[in-house]
């Protein structure tokens, strides 16, 4: 494989982690793409804040062409998290459109760039770094995320899947899925059982 083959797919994955993660958001009202599903607040819009800010950091700063974002790591006064969850004044198409023009920004950096090129991720005494290897990150970051997002549009309305032309589930009715379920959790329980980590079950009256 050539260096400019491992750089095409290297960009394949990124851009289909990206589509992924913005198709979660797609058909749902303002209220469910904003709110937090999980006890540390995980939302939808938030996550594609989040990655904004690590495109505009690792092709954007750390390559000497920095791209005004919502920063990562929030210091001294300014609040945690800010970078993970939507105010009510921040549209929708505020943030999905900066998301976008990040990673056309991010796009230029790898275009532009050898896949050993290096850079220097700005804070403290962070070593250099490759585009590769700042590739793969950004490959691994956003994937993780989308899969945050696959779990929390479930939650919201029961859409799953990759994309909407092809969402790579196995195929079956609700009642398919739902006995599916029931049997994960049977074993679920079974296991639990046998591992002396749960009560055994008790018929009524005895």
């Amino acid at each position: 494989m050539t260096m400019t083959d491992l750089k095409t797919d290297l960009r394949v994955y990124l851009q289909d982690a990206r589509d992924a993660l913005l198709w979660k958001l797609e058909g749902l009202p303002e209220y469910d793409i904003r709110r937090p599903l999980t006890p540390t607040g995980t939302n939808l819009l938030g996550l594609v804040k989040h990655v904004t800010g690590a495109e505009a950091l690792y092709f954007g700063a750390t390559f000497g062409r920095p791209f005004e974002a919502p920063p990562l790591w929030i210091t001294g006064d300014a609040e945690a998290n800010s970078d993970l969850w939507a105010r009510a004044d921040e549209t929708r198409e505020q943030i999905v459109g900066l998301y976008r023009k990040a990673w056309a920004h991010s796009d230029v950096t790898i275009e532009s760039l050898e896949l050993d090129a290096l850079g220097r991720i700005p804070g403290g005494a962070r070593h250099e770094v490759t585009l590769h290897r700042i590739l793969v990150h950004m490959i691994a970051e956003t994937g993780r995320h989308a899969g945050h997002a696959d779990v929390v549009r479930e939650l919201i309305d029961g859409v799953t899947g990759l994309r909407e032309e092809d969402d790579n589930m196995a195929k079956g009715s609700a009642a398919w899925w739902e006995e599916h379920r029931e049997r994960v959790e049977r074993a679920a329980l079974e296991a639990g059982r046998d591992g002396g980590d749960m009560p055994p079950v008790r018929s009524a009256g005895l």
